[in-house]
Protein backbone atom coordinates (compact mmCIF):
# COMPACT_ATOMS: atom_id res chain seq x y z
CA UNK A 1 0.00 0.00 0.00
CA UNK A 2 1.63 3.02 -0.90
CA UNK A 3 0.83 6.14 1.48
CA UNK A 4 1.69 9.55 1.25
CA UNK A 5 2.04 12.25 4.15
CA UNK A 6 2.12 16.05 3.96
CA UNK A 7 3.29 17.87 6.88
CA UNK A 8 5.51 15.10 7.75
CA UNK A 9 8.50 17.21 9.70
CA UNK A 10 5.38 18.57 11.75
CA UNK A 11 4.53 18.41 15.47
CA UNK A 12 1.86 16.25 14.64
CA UNK A 13 3.41 15.06 11.46
CA UNK A 14 6.23 13.35 13.30
CA UNK A 15 4.34 11.00 15.07
CA UNK A 16 2.35 9.69 12.27
CA UNK A 17 5.01 9.05 9.85
CA UNK A 18 5.98 6.98 13.29
CA UNK A 19 3.11 5.21 13.66
CA UNK A 20 2.52 4.68 9.47
CA UNK A 21 6.01 3.13 9.46
CA UNK A 22 5.40 0.79 12.26
CA UNK A 23 2.53 -0.70 9.68
CA UNK A 24 3.89 0.15 6.75
CA UNK A 25 7.15 -0.85 4.45
CA UNK A 26 7.80 2.38 2.94
CA UNK A 27 6.24 5.87 2.23
CA UNK A 28 5.99 8.87 0.43
CA UNK A 29 6.55 12.39 2.00
CA UNK A 30 5.32 15.38 -0.38
CA UNK A 31 7.38 18.01 2.05
CA UNK A 32 8.04 21.48 1.50
CA UNK A 33 11.63 21.24 2.06
CA UNK A 34 14.50 19.32 0.35
CA UNK A 35 14.92 15.49 0.50
CA UNK A 36 18.23 15.93 3.03
CA UNK A 37 16.85 18.20 5.07
CA UNK A 38 13.32 16.48 5.73
CA UNK A 39 15.42 13.11 6.48
CA UNK A 40 17.41 15.08 8.71
CA UNK A 41 14.76 16.39 10.70
CA UNK A 42 12.58 12.98 10.67
CA UNK A 43 15.93 11.08 12.20
CA UNK A 44 16.77 14.14 15.19
CA UNK A 45 13.54 13.19 16.03
CA UNK A 46 13.58 9.85 16.27
CA UNK A 47 17.01 10.18 17.72
CA UNK A 48 15.29 12.46 20.35
CA UNK A 49 12.72 10.03 21.17
CA UNK A 50 14.97 7.40 21.64
CA UNK A 51 13.31 5.13 18.38
CA UNK A 52 15.12 1.64 17.78
CA UNK A 53 18.25 1.99 16.41
CA UNK A 54 17.54 0.15 13.46
CA UNK A 55 14.18 2.02 12.61
CA UNK A 56 16.52 4.93 12.47
CA UNK A 57 18.88 3.74 10.19
CA UNK A 58 16.03 2.32 7.83
CA UNK A 59 14.80 5.57 6.91
CA UNK A 60 16.75 6.50 3.89
CA UNK A 61 15.61 3.02 2.51
CA UNK A 62 11.66 3.35 3.83
CA UNK A 63 11.13 6.99 3.15
CA UNK A 64 11.11 8.22 -0.41
CA UNK A 65 10.75 12.24 -0.31
CA UNK A 66 8.98 14.48 -2.71
CA UNK A 67 10.01 18.03 -2.32
CA UNK A 68 6.70 19.74 -3.06
CA UNK A 69 4.95 23.24 -2.86
CA UNK A 70 0.98 23.08 -2.14
CA UNK A 71 0.24 26.60 -3.31
CA UNK A 72 1.32 26.01 -6.70
CA UNK A 73 0.03 24.28 -9.47
CA UNK A 74 0.52 20.31 -9.75
CA UNK A 75 2.44 20.87 -6.20
CA UNK A 76 5.51 22.15 -7.97
CA UNK A 77 6.37 19.18 -9.98
CA UNK A 78 6.76 18.68 -13.71
CA UNK A 79 3.70 17.12 -15.53
CA UNK A 80 4.66 13.88 -16.10
CA UNK A 81 6.29 13.10 -12.84
CA UNK A 82 2.89 14.78 -10.98
CA UNK A 83 1.11 12.31 -12.61
CA UNK A 84 3.49 8.99 -12.10
CA UNK A 85 2.86 10.56 -8.14
CA UNK A 86 -0.50 10.82 -8.80
CA UNK A 87 -1.06 7.23 -10.33
CA UNK A 88 0.94 5.57 -7.29
CA UNK A 89 -1.28 6.54 -4.19
CA UNK A 90 -3.20 4.82 -2.16
CA UNK A 91 -4.17 6.97 0.42
CA UNK A 92 -3.27 10.75 1.40
CA UNK A 93 -2.77 11.45 5.08
CA UNK A 94 -2.95 15.25 4.54
CA UNK A 95 -0.93 16.93 7.68
CA UNK A 96 0.21 19.92 7.03
CA UNK A 97 -0.92 23.38 7.73
CA UNK A 98 -0.20 26.73 10.16
CA UNK A 99 -2.07 26.67 13.71
CA UNK A 100 -0.57 30.43 14.12
CA UNK A 101 -3.73 31.52 16.28
CA UNK A 102 -2.88 35.25 15.74
CA UNK A 103 -2.36 34.91 12.02
CA UNK A 104 -4.30 37.04 9.16
CA UNK A 105 -7.35 34.82 7.62
CA UNK A 106 -5.52 35.60 4.23
CA UNK A 107 -2.29 33.86 5.21
CA UNK A 108 -4.20 31.14 6.61
CA UNK A 109 -6.18 30.48 4.27
CA UNK A 110 -2.86 30.18 1.68
CA UNK A 111 -1.83 27.51 3.86
CA UNK A 112 -4.96 25.70 5.00
CA UNK A 113 -7.58 25.75 2.72
CA UNK A 114 -5.64 25.83 -0.71
CA UNK A 115 -3.57 23.04 0.53
CA UNK A 116 -5.88 21.10 1.41
CA UNK A 117 -7.16 22.05 -2.38
CA UNK A 118 -4.07 20.75 -3.98
CA UNK A 119 -4.11 17.19 -2.05
CA UNK A 120 -7.74 16.91 -2.99
CA UNK A 121 -6.60 17.80 -6.53
CA UNK A 122 -4.12 14.77 -6.28
CA UNK A 123 -6.21 12.83 -5.31
CA UNK A 124 -8.08 12.80 -7.66
CA UNK A 125 -5.66 13.12 -10.64
CA UNK A 126 -4.61 9.02 -9.56
CA UNK A 127 -6.14 6.17 -11.28
CA UNK A 128 -6.06 4.46 -8.00
CA UNK A 129 -8.64 6.58 -6.35
CA UNK A 130 -6.35 7.14 -3.28
CA UNK A 131 -8.74 7.91 0.59
CA UNK A 132 -7.51 11.70 1.85
CA UNK A 133 -7.05 11.25 5.46
CA UNK A 134 -7.50 15.15 6.10
CA UNK A 135 -6.37 16.15 10.04
CA UNK A 136 -8.75 18.80 10.65
CA UNK A 137 -9.42 20.31 14.10
CA UNK A 138 -12.36 20.11 17.05
CA UNK A 139 -11.86 23.75 17.32
CA UNK A 140 -14.27 24.18 13.66
CA UNK A 141 -16.85 24.27 16.22
CA UNK A 142 -15.42 28.07 16.62
CA UNK A 143 -17.15 30.49 19.19
CA UNK A 144 -19.88 28.16 20.57
CA UNK A 145 -18.41 27.85 24.45
CA UNK A 146 -20.95 25.57 25.54
CA UNK A 147 -22.73 22.46 24.92
CA UNK A 148 -21.95 19.25 23.27
CA UNK A 149 -20.28 19.21 19.74
CA UNK A 150 -20.65 16.16 17.61
CA UNK A 151 -18.59 14.58 15.25
CA UNK A 152 -20.82 15.22 11.76
CA UNK A 153 -21.69 19.25 13.05
CA UNK A 154 -19.88 21.78 10.70
CA UNK A 155 -21.57 24.82 10.71
CA UNK A 156 -20.45 28.79 11.18
CA UNK A 157 -23.30 29.84 13.51
CA UNK A 158 -21.07 30.82 16.09
CA UNK A 159 -19.03 32.59 14.74
CA UNK A 160 -15.01 31.52 14.97
CA UNK A 161 -12.72 32.63 17.99
CA UNK A 162 -9.59 33.36 15.39
CA UNK A 163 -8.78 33.34 11.89
CA UNK A 164 -7.24 29.76 12.17
CA UNK A 165 -10.56 27.92 13.19
CA UNK A 166 -12.00 29.88 10.21
CA UNK A 167 -9.72 28.53 7.78
CA UNK A 168 -9.75 24.99 9.08
CA UNK A 169 -13.41 24.83 8.87
CA UNK A 170 -13.05 26.03 4.93
CA UNK A 171 -11.25 23.44 4.35
CA UNK A 172 -13.52 20.77 5.66
CA UNK A 173 -16.07 22.68 4.11
CA UNK A 174 -13.95 21.84 0.50
CA UNK A 175 -13.42 18.65 1.86
CA UNK A 176 -17.23 17.85 1.69
CA UNK A 177 -17.80 19.57 -1.73
CA UNK A 178 -15.25 17.27 -3.11
CA UNK A 179 -16.35 14.01 -1.74
CA UNK A 180 -19.78 15.04 -3.02
CA UNK A 181 -18.75 16.31 -6.28
CA UNK A 182 -16.36 13.22 -7.04
CA UNK A 183 -18.09 10.38 -4.77
CA UNK A 184 -15.23 9.88 -3.02
CA UNK A 185 -15.12 8.52 0.54
CA UNK A 186 -12.81 11.18 2.76
CA UNK A 187 -11.78 10.83 6.54
CA UNK A 188 -11.34 13.59 8.54
CA UNK A 189 -9.75 14.02 11.85
CA UNK A 190 -10.26 16.42 14.82
CA UNK A 191 -7.66 16.90 16.89
CA UNK A 192 -8.04 18.69 20.11
CA UNK A 193 -5.15 20.52 21.62
CA UNK A 194 -2.13 18.43 20.95
CA UNK A 195 0.32 18.35 23.78
CA UNK A 196 3.16 16.19 24.97
CA UNK A 197 5.74 15.94 28.01
CA UNK A 198 8.67 15.72 25.58
CA UNK A 199 10.81 18.92 26.79
CA UNK A 200 11.03 21.46 23.98
CA UNK A 201 14.37 20.61 22.07
CA UNK A 202 16.12 23.11 19.68
CA UNK A 203 15.73 20.68 16.59
CA UNK A 204 12.46 19.73 16.98
CA UNK A 205 9.09 21.66 16.05
CA UNK A 206 7.22 23.35 18.32
CA UNK A 207 3.68 23.03 20.25
CA UNK A 208 0.56 24.89 21.14
CA UNK A 209 0.94 25.62 24.61
CA UNK A 210 5.07 27.15 23.78
CA UNK A 211 3.08 29.71 22.19
CA UNK A 212 1.29 30.54 25.21
CA UNK A 213 4.67 30.58 27.18
CA UNK A 214 6.21 32.21 24.79
CA UNK A 215 3.34 35.13 25.16
CA UNK A 216 3.35 35.40 28.77
CA UNK A 217 7.35 35.84 28.83
CA UNK A 218 7.27 38.83 26.03
CA UNK A 219 4.65 40.39 27.99
CA UNK A 220 6.74 40.55 31.72
CA UNK A 221 9.61 41.96 29.42
CA UNK A 222 7.54 44.36 27.98
CA UNK A 223 6.21 45.34 30.92
CA UNK A 224 9.33 45.55 32.72
CA UNK A 225 8.19 42.64 35.17
CA UNK A 226 10.62 39.68 33.95
CA UNK A 227 12.76 39.48 36.66
CA UNK A 228 10.00 39.78 39.37
CA UNK A 229 10.56 37.70 42.64
CA UNK A 230 9.32 37.00 46.35
CA UNK A 231 6.47 36.05 48.09
CA UNK A 232 3.07 35.57 45.84
CA UNK A 233 1.85 38.68 47.49
CA UNK A 234 4.45 40.86 45.60
CA UNK A 235 3.97 39.25 42.58
CA UNK A 236 2.20 41.39 39.42
CA UNK A 237 -1.58 39.88 38.81
CA UNK A 238 -2.90 39.71 35.28
CA UNK A 239 -6.67 39.72 34.98
CA UNK A 240 -8.17 36.87 32.36
CA UNK A 241 -11.20 37.02 30.74
CA UNK A 242 -12.51 33.20 31.78
CA UNK A 243 -14.97 31.00 33.64
CA UNK A 244 -13.50 29.72 37.03
CA UNK A 245 -15.06 26.22 35.94
CA UNK A 246 -13.61 26.31 32.70
CA UNK A 247 -12.06 23.59 30.87
CA UNK A 248 -10.51 22.34 27.44
CA UNK A 249 -9.49 18.92 25.80
CA UNK A 250 -6.32 18.55 25.75
CA UNK A 251 -5.00 15.32 23.97
CA UNK A 252 -1.19 13.29 23.81
CA UNK A 253 0.30 14.42 20.56
CA UNK A 254 1.16 10.75 20.81
CA UNK A 255 -1.90 9.00 21.45
CA UNK A 256 -3.52 11.16 18.96
CA UNK A 257 -0.97 9.68 16.16
CA UNK A 258 -1.72 6.67 17.44
CA UNK A 259 -5.42 6.74 17.12
CA UNK A 260 -5.38 8.45 13.89
CA UNK A 261 -3.22 5.91 12.12
CA UNK A 262 -5.89 3.04 13.40
CA UNK A 263 -9.16 4.87 12.23
CA UNK A 264 -7.33 4.98 9.05
CA UNK A 265 -7.45 0.79 8.74
CA UNK A 266 -11.28 0.86 8.99
CA UNK A 267 -13.09 0.92 6.10
CA UNK A 268 -14.61 4.41 5.16
CA UNK A 269 -18.10 4.75 4.05
CA UNK A 270 -18.12 6.22 1.42
CA UNK A 271 -18.90 9.33 2.10
CA UNK A 272 -17.09 11.92 4.77
CA UNK A 273 -16.38 10.35 8.49
CA UNK A 274 -15.18 12.54 11.21
CA UNK A 275 -13.73 11.67 14.04
CA UNK A 276 -13.21 13.82 17.31
CA UNK A 277 -9.96 12.58 18.25
CA UNK A 278 -10.10 13.64 21.83
CA UNK A 279 -8.64 12.77 25.44
CA UNK A 280 -12.01 11.98 27.62
CA UNK A 281 -10.97 13.82 30.30
CA UNK A 282 -11.08 17.44 29.70
CA UNK A 283 -8.43 19.85 31.92
CA UNK A 284 -9.72 22.48 33.83
CA UNK A 285 -8.97 25.97 33.24
CA UNK A 286 -8.08 26.49 36.42
CA UNK A 287 -4.98 23.83 35.30
CA UNK A 288 -3.85 26.28 32.63
CA UNK A 289 -3.87 29.56 34.78
CA UNK A 290 -1.92 27.62 37.19
CA UNK A 291 0.33 26.39 34.21
CA UNK A 292 1.08 30.33 33.74
CA UNK A 293 1.91 31.07 37.23
CA UNK A 294 4.50 28.51 37.29
CA UNK A 295 6.31 29.49 34.16
CA UNK A 296 6.71 33.19 35.07
CA UNK A 297 6.49 35.26 38.43
CA UNK A 298 3.05 36.16 38.15
CA UNK A 299 -0.53 35.44 39.65
CA UNK A 300 -3.70 35.17 37.70
CA UNK A 301 -6.77 35.93 38.26
CA UNK A 302 -9.79 35.02 36.18
CA UNK A 303 -12.79 37.84 35.72
CA UNK A 304 -15.93 38.28 33.82
CA UNK A 305 -14.86 40.30 31.00
CA UNK A 306 -11.60 42.56 30.16
CA UNK A 307 -11.19 45.01 32.73
CA UNK A 308 -11.15 48.73 31.90
CA UNK A 309 -8.48 49.69 33.72
CA UNK A 310 -6.09 47.41 31.83
CA UNK A 311 -1.79 47.56 34.21
CA UNK A 312 0.97 47.34 32.00
CA UNK A 313 1.39 43.40 32.15
CA UNK A 314 -2.41 43.30 30.98
CA UNK A 315 -1.68 45.88 27.84
CA UNK A 316 1.20 44.08 27.05
CA UNK A 317 -0.25 40.72 27.25
CA UNK A 318 -3.37 42.22 25.26
CA UNK A 319 -5.73 39.54 25.94
CA UNK A 320 -4.06 37.82 22.92
CA UNK A 321 -6.81 36.94 21.25
CA UNK A 322 -5.77 33.31 20.07
CA UNK A 323 -6.07 32.02 23.53
CA UNK A 324 -7.64 33.90 26.00
CA UNK A 325 -11.28 33.35 24.69
CA UNK A 326 -10.61 29.51 25.48
CA UNK A 327 -10.12 30.20 29.10
CA UNK A 328 -14.05 30.57 28.82
CA UNK A 329 -14.88 27.41 26.83
CA UNK A 330 -17.59 25.32 28.88
CA UNK A 331 -18.11 22.60 25.61
CA UNK A 332 -17.09 18.99 25.16
CA UNK A 333 -16.88 17.10 22.39
CA UNK A 334 -18.90 13.89 21.66
CA UNK A 335 -16.76 11.26 20.10
CA UNK A 336 -19.20 8.12 19.70
CA UNK A 337 -17.39 7.24 16.70
CA UNK A 338 -14.41 7.02 17.57
CA UNK A 339 -15.30 4.86 21.14
CA UNK A 340 -17.29 2.83 18.47
CA UNK A 341 -14.41 2.09 16.31
CA UNK A 342 -11.49 2.16 19.03
CA UNK A 343 -12.77 1.06 22.45
CA UNK A 344 -12.10 3.12 25.73
CA UNK A 345 -9.79 4.82 26.37
CA UNK A 346 -8.00 6.49 23.42
CA UNK A 347 -5.52 8.15 25.95
CA UNK A 348 -4.41 6.79 29.39
CA UNK A 349 -2.10 9.12 30.00
CA UNK A 350 -2.66 11.75 32.53
CA UNK A 351 -2.72 15.45 31.60
CA UNK A 352 -2.22 17.77 34.70
CA UNK A 353 -0.17 20.66 35.35
CA UNK A 354 3.05 18.47 36.12
CA UNK A 355 2.50 16.44 32.43
CA UNK A 356 2.53 20.25 30.61
CA UNK A 357 5.05 21.58 32.34
CA UNK A 358 7.05 19.09 31.25
CA UNK A 359 6.36 19.93 27.83
CA UNK A 360 7.46 22.90 28.08
CA UNK A 361 10.78 23.06 30.47
CA UNK A 362 13.98 20.96 30.41
CA UNK A 363 13.62 21.58 34.49
CA UNK A 364 10.40 22.29 36.66
CA UNK A 365 11.21 25.46 38.49
CA UNK A 366 9.79 25.71 41.73
CA UNK A 367 7.16 27.35 41.85
CA UNK A 368 6.35 30.89 44.07
CA UNK A 369 6.47 30.78 47.54
CA UNK A 370 2.85 30.92 48.83
CA UNK A 371 1.55 33.18 51.50
CA UNK A 372 -0.46 31.56 54.27
CA UNK A 373 -3.65 32.05 54.05
CA UNK A 374 -3.61 33.63 50.49
CA UNK A 375 -6.79 32.38 48.55
CA UNK A 376 -6.03 30.65 44.95
CA UNK A 377 -7.41 31.84 41.68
Amino acid sequence: MNIALTGATGFLGLRLLRCLLERHGSLTLLTHSASGEALGRIRRFFEVTGAPERLTAELPTRLRVVPTDLSRPRMGLPPARYGELADVLDAIFHSAGSINLEGDLASLRRVNVEGTRAVLELAAAGSRRPVVHHVSTAFVAGARREGVVYEDELDDTHGFENAYERSKYEAETLVHAWSRTHRRPVVVLRPSILVTNLPPHPELPRHPLQVMDQLVGDALRAAGLADARGARADLPVARLPGRRYGHLNMMPVEDAARAMVRLADREPSGRVDTYHVVHEHDVPVAAVTELMERLAPLRTRLVEKRPDDVSALEASMDFYPGITPYLSHLRRYDDTRVRTALGVPRSVTRVDVDYLLSGLRPTHPAPPQTVPGEARH
